[in-house]
């Protein structure tokens, strides 16, 4: 079964803006990436320094390697300069209701 990745995080006062642009100038790599199907981020109506990231993965474990090519890129290094604290992860899956 797929699994939902869901980050949640909180761009320093005033930049919700570019930390949008940037995860969307990522989410191409994070599309191609072996088993992801779905990558896509949102910003807040509310507060625009609300950023969510939603993908879909094949399993876990491929999420961590995706994370794991990220970090040593300087990838998540990079995205946790804009932010306001660390982003939150969560995995979850259908609920088959």
């Amino acid at each position: 079964m797929t699994v939902k990745v869901i980050m949640n995080a909180k761009a320093k006062a005033g930049t919700g803006s570019e930390v949008a642009k940037f995860l969307q100038s990522i989410m191409p790599e994070a599309r191609a990436y072996a088993g992801c199907s779905s990558a896509v981020s949102y910003q807040g109506l509310d507060d625009s320094d609300d950023v969510v990231s939603l993908q879909t993965w094949e399993s876990r474990e491929d999420h961590k390697k995706y994370i794991s090519w990220r970090r040593d890129e300087g990838v998540t290094d990079e995205l946790k300069k804009m932010l306001d604290g660390e982003p939150s992860l969560g995995y979850i899956e259908d609920a088959d209701i």
